[in-house]
């Protein structure tokens, strides 16, 4: 007897890790996400103890941020027209030469434009591994398997973020630098680029024609076309570029008297968060207001960072920290599935790299405005500000896009869309009694 919407299939939450292909995936991931939160963590600390300034603690950000904005567009494009994991691998690879580099640098006292130097380099391989790896994960198994992938490599992820920074803040108070701290990082990035080599990712379909500055431009007028992804988009990227405060943890440690183990801590508690809301994600079956949740997400993630702001209390930075990352991981899933679900396969690569540039350009950018802010007018005022301003963003994302706050089903087709504003327009029409 076919299933019915009264009696639907029973949901499996471990359907993702079923599949041998993205268990491959999951390693390289887990092994390069540590990787890297490990060496944020330790650049985070070297700058703050070398400079004691909050504005090169965002400065760091904006070197990071810069190579990705600027890459964006050839970087999908390239992806598209390649072989998605060997351009993994390579950019892996590459984020482990480039960790050898910072190891170097610390370890010999380099000037500190060396690091930041080094952090360029990092940004122009990120531009090309974040596409890379988002075009390639919806090959590698069954789109009804997507979502709960995305779920899970969500919490993968905030393990590996929670267990980098901890373990990066012990080994810098166990050694009394951050060289240590790189060098692990760059032998995680090389296991994750030997263990991409083994993917084997369903063939795509790739035009042979010369490339046109037109093509690299496909990925950018899909997402303006797709009125859900570009609303999903815009909120996270207003949002984490006025709330973030993971720049100014560093600073925020030394206000509550942590240390470097404090500052791990600190770091690792949005991850903790998030690693337990992945692992819920991953058990319930599939969302059905997901605008809805994805709107109310960010608001509580606005209010945290009003607590954490506020906050003269270890515990109560950490617990509002980690309440937000929590938060921030239900954007995080619905986000990611909408952009790979809602796009061809043969354009993944240069949409992904377009999303890249929101995630960036929030993230680091975002650390950069946190700095600047907190140098002119201290910590507490930046990260509250900051707060309130997200508020502000949702009540704008959710009146500018109604097709984004009526979306229920990810998998809704843009019929379904067109329905929902529809039936939202008469019902506005028509008045509560209609």
């Amino acid at each position: 007897m076919p299933q019915t919407d009264s009696n639907p299939p029973k949901h499996d939450p471990f359907a993702a890790i079923r599949d041998p292909n993205y268990r491959f995936f999951a390693f390289s991931f887990v092994a390069s996400s540590m990787g890297l939160q490990m060496l944020s963590t330790a650049i985070g600390w070297e700058i703050w103890e070398r400079t004691g300034d909050a504005f090169m603690l965002g400065l760091a950000g904006l070197a990071r941020a810069l190579p990705v904005i600027a890459l964006t567009l050839p970087a999908g494009t390239v992806v598209d027209r390649s072989d998605r994991k060997r351009v993994l691998s390579i950019t892996q690879f590459l984020f482990g030469m480039v960790a050898l580099g910072l190891a170097f640098a610390s370890s010999t006292h380099a000037p500190i434009w060396l690091l930041f130097g080094l952090l360029v380099v990092s940004g122009c391989v990120r531009s090309f591994n974040a596409p890379s790896r988002g075009a390639l994960l919806p090959s590698l198994l069954p789109p009804e398997r997507f979502e709960n992938a995305i779920a899970w490599q969500s919490g993968f992820f905030q393990f590996a973020a929670v267990a980098g920074p901890l373990l990066a803040g012990t080994m810098i108070a166990m050694s009394g630098g951050a060289w240590t701290v790189y060098a692990t990082t760059a032998v995680l990035c090389s296991a994750a680029a030997t263990a991409a080599l083994f993917l084997n990712p369903r063939p795509v379909v790739r035009s042979g024609a010369p490339p046109r500055f037109r093509d690299m431009l496909a990925g950018a007028r899909h997402i303006w076309n797709e009125k859900t992804i570009l609303g999903a988009l815009t909120l996270d990227l207003l949002a984490v570029l006025f709330g973030g405060a993971t720049a100014l943890l560093p600073v925020y440690a030394d206000m509550l008297g942590a240390g470097p183990i404090g500052l791990g801590a600190l770091r690792a508690a949005p991850f903790v968060g998030a690693f337990g809301m992945a692992i819920w994600l991953a058990a319930r079956p599939n969302f059905r207001h997901a605008g809805a949740a994805l709107l109310w997400s960010v608001a509580g993630f606005g209010v945290c960072m009003i607590v954490f702001g506020l906050s003269p209390w270890l515990w109560l930075s950490i617990v509002a920290l980690a309440v937000s990352g929590a938060l921030d991981n239900i954007s995080v899933v619905i986000r990611h599935t909408l952009v790979q679900m809602r796009t061809p396969d043969e354009m993944r690569g240069r949409t992904t790299a377009v999303n890249t540039v929101f995630i960036e350009s929030s993230n680091e950018i975002g650390a950069f405005e946190s700095g600047l802010v907190a140098k002119w007018f201290g910590p507490v005022f930046s990260v509250v500000s900051g707060g309130v301003g997200t508020l502000l963003v949702v009540a704008f994302v959710a009146a500018a896009f109604p097709a984004l706050r009526s979306m229920r089903r990810l998998t809704e087709t843009k019929e379904d869309v067109r329905e929902a504003e529809y039936a939202e327009e008469e019902h506005r029409r028509l008045g509560p009694e209609g």
